[in-house]
């Protein structure tokens, strides 16, 4: 992602996070996720569905990090989810055998990629997450008597205007 795009992004979560009153951590959660799946559609091996990977958005800058998660092993059996010590070691000091060691996998043209296939993702968990927010704010208030104003019917919805 370019770096004009990076503070783009960084803004437009905001403003969302005010907007629609989500919390912060759960939409860069949420777009974790998508941009996992879209790493594993668009970039991973055959064998994707075996391969544990992470995604990490930098909350300031908006940069993206892919990561693959491999157990540190004496022997390889299978190199989609195990890495030897040695190997493991090359990239830090730190491992040990048993370890789940971090490796960056970042494809250099994932931030366009990333971007569209987590759209339809994040617009789709605001919607539920808005949804959850109405629901939690008037379920209290069942079997109260409220006013609203009838907006529209629309295939057997009722849209009314409570006010908020």
């Amino acid at each position: 992602m370019s770096t004009g795009f990076k503070e783009e992004f960084i803004d437009a979560v905001k403003q969302l996070v005010v907007e629609k009153g989500i919390s912060e951590e759960m939409l860069f959660t949420t777009i974790e996720d998508a941009l996992v799946a879209a790493y594993k559609k668009n970039f991973a091996k055959s064998h994707a569905k075996e391969q544990n990977v992470r995604v990490w958005v930098n909350r300031d800058t908006g940069e993206t990090h892919v990561y693959s998660l491999k157990e540190v092993v004496e022997e390889v059996y299978d190199d989609v989810i195990e890495i030897s010590l040695e190997d493991a070691r090359e990239i830090s000091a730190k491992y040990n055998l048993e370890d789940i060691a971090e490796i960056e996998v970042t494809p250099r043209d994932f931030g366009r990629v990333a971007a569209q296939a987590a759209k339809q993702v994040v617009i789709q968990r605001i919607k539920e997450a808005e949804r959850t927010l109405i629901y939690n704010e008037f379920i209290t208030k069942e079997f109260d008597i409220i006013t609203g104003i009838v907006l529209r019917k629309d295939r057997g919805n009722v849209f009314i205007d409570l006010g908020k």
